[in-house]
């Protein structure tokens, strides 16, 4: 536990909570045979099971059955100038893939320029994960959507481990986002590689006076059941930071148990309902580290992490708070996350 400390009280309780909601003997839980136990039965081919296997068994985590992964998708979904003005060096592709390497991360997820920028220099020294659709913002006024900014067959030439894309249940434009990135996950499978699936949910109606709704539990473990479905290998959601959302928007179908008994306010319990809507764990949930805050920016993804382990997830994916600071310092973040799950005394709650 020394290379955890110091953390909060609130943090340390974590540590301590005990889950009373659904069983931990009920998850599938992460560890070295993870692969074996839970892809090796499915319909994944063995080109899918390889793909799978690299992800898995690379970086500081290769072999527990965990994943730590560096996302940089920011400049187009937020932006260059506001993801990249803390730290001007990230403006050059290769230093992203630099962070990674040297963060000790099991893969890294960025665009198809800035993989296609370095490829033939990187493709053989860390799994790529390439993010094939975007939200863009340069439209004015400003829509949500995503696009798809390349194909399958472009991620497979430039040596791709996975392909990644992002639906926003709950959108106007969610059936067709549902239809392209089911079809583009099939033959990213043909093709042998893995997908993971960004199951975020956007609409304006579910954010209220005093409540955001867009990490509710009930509506982001439903968005991650919908993620599976479509046979995403990994799905990566938002940390939930309360529940009710069907109930409060008065919409969809509920059942009390997912209010009394399968869930609670605790951030462990409430994540723990995610990973029993990603098939009790057989398909891996990691979740976000969120947004760069500064100071408190270790910290929090520490907590995140511990959160997301003792609830069943497999990991996190964690950007801005990692290179929104000098490099040394976000190597030193992104392993302070993956010392969370190289502790084997934090166990499942």
């Amino acid at each position: 536990m020394a290379t955890l400390t110091p953390l909060s009280a609130e943090t340390e309780a974590l540590l301590r909570h005990e889950c009373t909601t659904i069983s931990k003997d009920l998850i599938h839980q992460p560890g070295p045979d993870f692969l074996d136990r839970c892809f090796v039965p499915s319909n994944r081919t063995p080109q899918v099971l390889r793909s799978l296997g690299q992800l898995y068994g690379h970086g500081r985590l290769a072999g527990t059955g965990y994943l730590s992964i560096l996302p940089v998708d920011q400049g187009i979904e937020h932006t260059a100038g506001a993801s990249f003005g803390p730290n001007p060096m990230y403006f050059d592709p290769e230093n992203i893939i630099r962070l990674a390497l040297e963060g000790g991360c099991n893969a890294v997820a960025t665009t198809f320029g800035t993989f296609g920028t370095v490829a033939r220099k990187y493709a053989h020294k860390i799994p790529f994960l390439v993010k094939i659709n975007h939200n863009e913002l340069l439209t004015y006024p400003n829509t949500f959507d995503q696009i798809m900014f390349g194909s399958v067959e472009e991620a497979w030439n430039l040596g791709a481990t996975a392909v990644g894309a992002t639906i926003y249940f709950g959108s106007e434009e969610s059936s067709r986002q549902i239809v392209e990135v089911s079809q583009a996950f099939a033959r990213a499978h043909e093709l042998g590689m893995a997908t993971v699936l960004w199951c975020y949910i956007r609409n304006n109606a579910f954010k209220t006076a005093d409540k955001d709704y867009h990490v509710a539990t009930d509506l982001t473990a439903q968005a991650n059941h919908l993620g599976v479905t479509i046979q995403a290998d990994i799905i990566k959601q938002k940390l939930p930071e309360n529940n009710g959302g069907f109930s409060v928007l008065k919409f969809g179908k509920t059942h009390k148990a997912m209010y009394e008994t399968l869930s609670s306010d605790h951030p462990i319990d409430l994540t723990r309902y995610q990973v029993a809507n990603c098939y009790m764990g057989r398909i891996g949930l990691i979740n976000s580290g969120g947004e760069s805050k500064g100071a408190s920016d270790r910290e929090e993804a520490v907590r995140t992490a511990i959160i997301n382990k003792r609830a069943g997830g497999q990991g996190l994916i964690s950007g801005r708070k990692a290179f929104q600071r000098p490099f040394a310092e976000g190597v030193a973040l992104l392993h302070a996350i993956q010392d969370v799950y190289l502790d084997h005394t934090i166990t499942l709650a």
